[in-house]
């Protein structure tokens, strides 16, 4: 029961003190990589997340939670990851209906990008040095990944093909 609520608590910090998928990931590598989970185990979880349709850091949240806990770990990370921004949307769209033509409210918004942008990116060198970026093979696939995303290339179809060439090139 101990850690059910240790996983609850986790998720459900993750999930108020974040502002997507994304930028969970790198508050969410922080508070279980080492304590929960390994960092092998986490960059798998990111890139099975990554590859199944639907909402990322839900997959994220219930494999994690299933990786430490089981079936009931998984439905307990899943709602604590659900239930903050479920209860939080509710409020913030009736306040930012009232408030939708105050110039601050855009000003925000647009202030949270800088900061996000350098969180993922920060978690993405993270993930690519413990995924294989120290190999010829992994800074290969990982610079055609970027190429095919530049492109406009369906992300999971690229996530899936670098997966299925990292088995035969960083085995």
């Amino acid at each position: 029961m101990d850690i059910l609520l240790q996983l609850f608590w986790t998720f459900l910090k993750v999930n108020l003190l974040s502002t997507s998928g994304p930028a969970s990931v790198g508050l969410l590598y922080h508070e279980v990589v080492g304590k929960m989970v390994t960092e092998a185990q986490f960059v798998q979880a990111v890139g099975l997340s990554s590859v199944l349709p639907g909402s990322d850091a839900l997959q994220l949240a219930m494999y994690i939670g299933y990786a430490v806990a089981g079936i009931p770990g998984g439905l307990v990370a899943l709602l604590a990851s659900i239930l903050p921004p479920t209860v939080i949307i509710l409020g913030v769209t009736m306040i930012l209906h009232r408030l939708r033509r105050e110039a601050w409210v855009r000003s925000f918004v647009e202030g949270l990008a800088p900061a996000i942008s350098v969180l993922m990116l920060f978690t993405a060198w993270k993930i690519f040095e413990k995924g294989g970026g120290e190999s010829w093979a992994g800074i290969a696939i990982g610079i055609v990944s970027l190429v095919a995303m530049l492109l406009k290339a369906p992300e999971r179809l690229v996530v899936l093909i670098a997966g299925i060439v990292g088995v035969f090139f960083l085995s």
